[in-house]
């Protein structure tokens, strides 16, 4: 008898990456599609469909987890997301439910990861945590006391629309100073471009066309002063701003997700330091920053599919 399945999906405005995995976490298969070629969301869920069905899993699925930007677990919808070439409200859950006859449960891509670090990762042994993605924006999900939140609508938690810096950089939500646009990959490399004219330091970053937050980050880590001081620049920010969040839900831990986040202890210790700086007394060393540990281990899927195992629990 075969195992029981969750199909997971992940959809992305470039990529949507779909698999199967069993309640261990064990991934039996797992594939990416261009998005972009699917000029409506139906066709993606046809293809899908096609592809699970060619290797005989259909009918052994409990269910579908798909995490998507601004999806809403509420009525199952993606709503106006801009990298996205489908525009509106998509009730995606819904077509996934017509389709494959079973149970869809659809949520924005960072409240997936939170479910994934409770089910899989790095928050199995604690109920009160924050997972922050970081990587071409910002996003967050938040768990108390073993549930996620999701506010009234559907979309609480969206950490990296915080206002930060007072009239700072424009953020692609429309509004100045957002937390993505100073801590995401995107926003170490405007800090670059933002603070070379002021730079005094020799660095190699100043010979480089193409200039990527992994760049920065290999720089800082082989002593580039320039590339530390950004690193220090970007820390800074997010520690501060990860003080002022401690104050809604006294996390028991941060959980950093993402290309960034896996930069490694030298990052988790520096955004734990200058969070402390900045902390109300109460909250004084009592939060973690862990970094997850799903980045290598199909967390894509293995963040959706946890959709579902935790439904089912």
């Amino acid at each position: 008898m075969k195992k029981k399945l969750a199909l997971g999906i992940d959809i992305g405005g470039t990529n949507s990456v779909f698999g199967l995995c069993d309640e261990n976490g064990t991934v039996y298969f797992e594939e990416s599609l261009s998005t972009k070629q699917f000029d409506t969301p139906e066709a993606l869920v046809d293809k899908i469909y096609e592809r699970i069905n060619e290797i005989g899993y259909v009918q052994h699925l409990q269910g579908i987890g798909i995490g998507a930007p601004n999806g809403n677990y509420f009525s199952g919808t993606i709503e106006f997301a801009p990298n996205l070439s489908w525009k509106g409200i998509i009730p995606l859950a819904r077509i996934f439910e017509f389709r494959f006859k079973c149970r869809a449960i659809l949520t924005n891509d960072a409240n997936a990861a939170a479910i994934g670090e409770m089910v899989y990762g790095s928050a199995i042994d604690i109920k009160d945590f924050v997972v922050i993605t970081l990587g071409t924006g910002l996003g967050s999900g938040v768990v108390v006391n073993g549930q996620l939140i999701y506010g009234h609508d559907g979309f609480a938690g969206e950490y990296g629309h915080f206002r930060v810096i007072p009239n700072g950089r424009k953020c692609g939500c429309g509004r100045l100073g957002c937390l993505e646009t100073y801590v995401s990959a995107t926003g170490v490399v405007r800090s670059v471009t933002e603070l070379e004219s002021t730079n005094k330091k020799t660095s190699k970053l100043a010979s480089l066309e193409n200039i990527s937050a992994e760049t920065v980050f290999d720089l800082a880590l082989h002593g580039d002063p320039f590339a530390s001081e950004i690193i220090e620049y970007t820390t800074s920010i997010l520690g501060s701003a990860l003080a002022d969040f401690a104050t809604f839900t006294s996390p028991k831990a941060y959980i950093l997700f993402g290309g960034i986040a896996q930069n490694g202890v030298g990052f988790a210790r520096k955004v734990k330091q200058k969070m402390e700086e900045n902390i109300l007394n109460i909250y004084k060393d009592k939060i973690e920053i862990r970094i997850s540990d799903l980045h290598d281990k199909n967390a894509a899927v293995l963040g959706s599919c946890s959709l579902v195992w935790n439904e089912l629990r």
